[in-house]
């Protein structure tokens, strides 16, 4: 059974919420009506992932529209829209964009179409900010899959990874994949139901350098699972979903600042409208909100955004007001908390959308961007009236301008991506309080090395306007270069060199933890041998992950 969508909805748009008896400005906007023009994109639906690009402007795709199948289109922070690729169908294309798209490190963006490609089972593309189209890989509709929704997204190693919602081993599972950025392609996982089935979500890539995701169906209630890929495929089951914990995820997992994820599905809990839920890395979740149907919304379609106030945004697709126009409402914006206090924070109707089926995106200008699949004014043919959808933007006060970051770990020396805005002004950049040495690229994007004594922390841009921090820490990648002496006792001191070891927390001989050691400088740790200790490599943990010798230590009697 796949998910349908209503399209017979329409609602309100509030332009204040309370918080605690105090008012705060808030400012909903339609943003742009799509099917204004000839050529627009029209109904971005799941996942319809939104993006950032270097020139601070917001990448996605939908479906429809265009010049036949699809489009990949740019859009303004003000509002102003263009295709950068009109999608054919055609050998050397794909059709039907359903996933949006992920930025790389290269400033490529990157995405799917449902079908299209050579035989018609769907392609992986790359594409620049000006429009140059190169379709990496086509789907056969075998053992590699097919008809994938979600972008890949990137990987520590500079590789993509993905997912498809059919073919496999059961002909309707799906697959999970690797992609270079030049298109050599890996099958990874193929999904078997018992173990899950169709995943409609883009993966996540986890603090711990693994993937974590969604599929919708599967198991024996075939209320979809959550699972834990490793870069080499090797995969783990971590939760089966129940009517009473939610059914069918169909969006991304967010990684949460406390390390857990967070996400939603769009059936299940108390009232049948679906939840938003907490999980752990290991597989524990915990139900932080169950939709009510009406006043909540219902259906959330699309994930929860982390954003800067440390606060989940999210939309749910259907509930809200119901008029004559709206029989399950059009949907809702909320907000919600890593403990569960839900709010909603603005109603659509069938003029400021309707249907929100995508997450939530904040913009580094502290904005809220978002798509929904139907509503608006736009009526421009082939677009019906109403059922093209709108971008919209939710500005809160709240919510500052920050810098977000590619990627978000990395050893020193290795250079760090910037998008933000007013990077011109730029006269320092830190990593954890460490100067950083930086190029100013644009107004919108800069570089910068992490530096030597750099440690796992906000990273801060400091401009002439502002001091900018990043929306999440930045993790500096321990390393061990080198140990002496290379055998000995329980008892023996070790001195260990390396880099970034100043935050160490834990030294471990062979996988037992050393009761005693003394952190000497950023570049060396003295470690004392461990009553119990194996012949084995020598692991130092910080916050920023852990350091492995490449030679081994061998314990004497």
């Amino acid at each position: 059974m796949k998910p349908k969508m209503d399209h017979l909805c329409r609602g309100l748009c509030w332009a204040f919420l309370f918080f605690s008896g105090v008012v705060q400005a808030q400012t909903f906007s339609v943003l742009y009506n799509f099917g204004s023009n000839t050529g627009d994109p029209s109904s971005p639906s799941y996942s319809g992932i939104v993006t950032q690009g270097r020139d601070g402007n917001l990448y996605s795709t939908a479906p429809k529209g265009g010049t036949c199948c699809g489009a990949a289109f740019q859009i303004t922070p003000a509002g102003t829209l263009k295709n950068i690729h009109n999608f054919t169908g055609n050998n050397d294309d794909g059709a039907f964009p359903q996933g949006g798209l992920t930025l790389g490190t290269d400033g490529n963006f990157y995405g799917t179409t449902y079908e299209g490609g050579s035989v018609t089972a769907g392609a992986v593309f790359k594409i620049s900010p000006s429009g140059a189209y190169t379709t990496l890989y086509s789907f056969t509709g075998g053992s590699d899959g097919a008809a994938p929704y979600a972008p890949p997204v990137e990987g520590n190693d500079g590789n993509f990874y993905g997912t498809t919602t059919q073919e496999g081993t059961c002909g309707s599972c799906g697959t999970i994949y690797k992609i270079t950025p030049s298109g050599k392609f890996t099958l990874l996982h193929q999904f078997d139901i018992t173990h899950g089935s169709t995943p409609y979500a883009p993966l996540v890539l986890g603090t711990d350098g693994n993937f974590y995701g969604t599929s919708a169906y599967g198991t024996s209630a075939n209320a979809g699972v959550i699972f834990r890929v490793t870069p080499s495929g090797k995969f783990t089951l971590l939760f089966s979903f129940d009517p009473a914990h939610g059914e069918n995820p169909l969006s991304c997992l967010v990684q949460g600042a406390d390390g857990n994820f967070y996400g939603t599905t769009i059936n299940g809990g108390n009232s049948g409208g679906g939840v938003v839920f907490k999980v752990t890395p290991a597989g524990r979740l915990t139900v932080l909100h169950n939709m009510n149907g009406t006043t909540d919304g219902r259906a959330p379609y699309g994930g929860l955004d982390l954003a800067t106030d440390g606060n989940f945004y999210g939309a749910n697709a259907y509930g809200g007001t119901v008029n004559s126009d709206c029989a399950d409402g059009c949907g809702a914006l909320f907000k919600i908390t890593p403990k569960g206090a839900y709010s909603v924070l603005a109603k659509f109707d069938f003029t400021t959308g309707a249907t929100p089926a995508i997450t939530p995106f904040q913009h580094t200008s502290g904005l809220i961007y978002g798509d929904t699949q139907i509503g608006g004014s736009g009526n421009v043919s082939p677009c019906v009236a109403g059922l093209c959808g709108v971008s919209y933007s939710w500005e809160n006060t709240t919510l500052p301008a920050f810098v977000s970051l590619l990627p978000y770990s990395g050893k020193v020396g290795k250079t760090v991506e910037f998008l933000g805005q007013g990077f011109k002004g730029t006269t320092s950049v830190s990593f954890g309080g460490t100067a950083a040495k930086f190029q100013v690229v644009s107004d919108t994007y800069l570089t910068a090395a992490v530096p030597n004594g750099a440690t796992t922390g906000s990273v801060t841009v400091k401009t002439s306007a502002a001091t900018l921090a990043s929306n999440k820490i930045f993790r500096v990648t321990p390393q061990i270069l080198n140990f002496n002496p290379t055998s000995g006792a329980v008892g023996t001191n070790v001195t260990i060199t390396g880099v970034s070891l100043k935050q160490a927390t834990k030294v471990a001989f062979g996988g037992v933890a050393a009761t005693s050691f003394i952190v000497n400088s950023d570049k060396q740790v003295t470690a004392t041998v461990p009553t119990g200790a194996q012949t084995g490599h020598i692991t130092i943990t910080t916050p920023g992950g852990v350091a492995v010798s490449k030679g081994v230590f061998t314990v004497t009697q």
